[in-house]
């Protein structure tokens, strides 16, 4: 699927749409980006964009528009691909994760971008009056948007709603992980907009080291931290300025303020959906001492309650492959070696063969377990007891700054000295990643777990430059301070000293 900007520069690129049906990231190799034709295309992007580097609010929403569209028509493809590169990925969590908050976003963006396109009036300075302030929200020009695997189609859409928004052109590397995926996603987006809008690329992590080190005037990744890192190295050497959206591990506090039963509902909710591949997903449990027992027995019954079966269910997620299988294996193993109990959520063990990893929770844990160290991302949940919630509070306090922070309980003073004390990219009190889906909110995390955020006007603010214009009369005060300095000089600045 060769790249031929002589064809496409004009209009949507007319690509056969189609799904490969045994495609493996090595099979996919036909998708493999060249470093030269990551180049000629941001090139084109840059000349589109300086041909038109302020589009208007029409030009903004029928990008948006047209993105809607192909999610609308190509949905149950979408729902298809990624299901078949997890092996199975319950299709109810694609359409409603995926697509309905995709759509969501794009609604809100459409909504509210003419507002947010306004010039503002900012006050100015008494002194330099009859001066006029403003402030201004100019597209940035190209934005690179790297996408994760875990939820491909959203981690894709949602920054280049932003992007659009802002007036944008916009380049996507997808991930080789979900090959199937990344073969539609490119081809539909081709069939949808010209090159010099938005183009996507395919490829293994050679083509993403190409793509971060591009110099483009903004570069947006979610992904580990680890490789979050190694972005920001390869983007460091053309100053392009990052948001990173990275993971960490996000805790939950649950109090005696709320029903036990109920919070576990929620708590493995959240841990459950896709099978805990989710980077806002709990990743462990602050209970009172005496509670454990208890929350883990309601943990297991939510866990029933919501998947009578697994290897069977096709409402229930895969991992999304072998090497995420094995290491999730590997942190099992490993705490039982040192010592954690391992808790079964569910009376049907793990099927290696479909990847279906069994919940579990853990308790006993200590910090040198690696399921302790590393993000999980996948149905494992350890509980771990605390006496007072000033306990708590230490525990999450002295680990990294996570993504994401969850409390169970009365909204009082507990509540407040959680929100005062701790810090966390986003937090959801009584419930789990609802903070996400919020377009009025911005999403985005905090030192290891990330930095700079987007959704909704953030996300619209975060690809804009906002730039500062000062306005002076044809009469200006700032004349009274010129050169040669003299006695006129010090009295009008004593004047406005005091």
């Amino acid at each position: 699927m060769a790249w031929q900007p002589a064809a496409v520069a004009g209009g949507p690129r007319d690509y056969p749409l189609k799904i490969p049906a045994m495609a493996t990231a090595h099979e996919s190799a036909s998708l493999l980006a060249h470093p030269a034709q990551l180049e000629q295309a941001l090139e084109l992007q840059r000349q589109a964009f300086a041909a038109d580097p302020f589009p208007g609010v029409a030009a903004r929403r029928d990008r948006l528009s047209r993105l809607a569209r192909m999610l609308r028509e190509h949905a149950a493809s979408i729902r298809d691909a990624i299901s078949a590169d997890f092996g199975q990925r319950a299709g109810e969590e694609t359409e409603l994760l995926e697509v309905f908050t995709s759509l969501e976003g794009i609604a809100h963006a459409r909504r509210h971008l003419r507002r947010w396109m306004r010039t503002e009036r900012r006050a100015a300075a008494w002194w330099s009056l009859p001066g006029r302030a403003r402030l201004m929200r100019q597209p940035l020009g190209v934005v690179g948007i790297i996408a994760p695997w875990n939820y491909p189609l959203y981690l894709a859409v949602s920054p280049l709603t932003a992007a659009f928004a802002a007036g944008n052109r916009a380049m996507l590397k997808l991930s080789e992980h979900t090959p199937r995926f990344g073969a539609l996603f490119e081809s539909i987006l081709a069939r949808s907009f010209a090159a010099d809008e938005a183009i996507a690329f395919n490829g293994d992590a050679s083509v993403a080291r190409s793509f971060a080190a591009l110099p483009f005037d903004h570069l947006l990744f979610t992904g580990s931290t680890a490789v979050g890192r190694e972005v920001m190295k390869a983007a460091s050497a053309n100053l392009t300025p990052v948001t990173l959206e990275l993971g960490g591990k996000s805790p939950v506090i649950v109090t005696t303020g709320f029903d036990l039963a109920e919070a576990a509902r929620r708590v493995m909710y959240g841990k459950l959906i896709n099978a805990g591949q989710t980077c806002v997903a709990p990743d462990y449990a602050l209970v009172p001492g005496p509670l454990v027992n208890a929350f883990i027995d309601a943990c297991r019954a939510a866990t029933r309650a919501y998947f009578p079966t697994l290897g069977t269910n096709p409402q229930y997620t895969s991992i999304a492959n072998e090497r995420q299988f094995r290491r999730l294996s590997g942190y099992l193993d490993d705490a039982r070696n040192q010592g954690a109990s391992i808790h079964p959520l569910h009376d049907e063990a793990s099927d290696a063969e479909r990847r279906r990893l069994s919940p579990v929770a853990l308790t006993d844990v200590g910090d040198a377990m690696r399921v302790m160290q590393d993000e999980i991302f996948g149905p494992i949940l350890p509980v771990v007891g605390y006496d007072t919630l000033d306990d708590a509070i230490r525990y999450v306090n002295a680990r990294p700054r996570p993504l994401a922070l969850y409390y169970f309980g009365a909204r009082d003073r507990d509540l407040d000295a959680v929100l005062e004390r701790t810090v966390a990219g986003g937090v959801t009190v009584n419930n789990t990643a609802l903070h996400v889906v919020q377009e009025n909110l911005p999403f985005g995390g905090v030192g290891p777990s990330g930095m700079g955020e987007y959704h909704g006007r953030a996300g619209f603010d975060r690809l804009s430059k906002q730039k500062p214009v000062f306005i002076d009369g044809r009469i200006s005060a700032a004349s009274l301070l010129a050169p040669p300095y003299g006695r006129r000089f010090r009295a009008i600045l004593n004047l406005l000293r005091r």
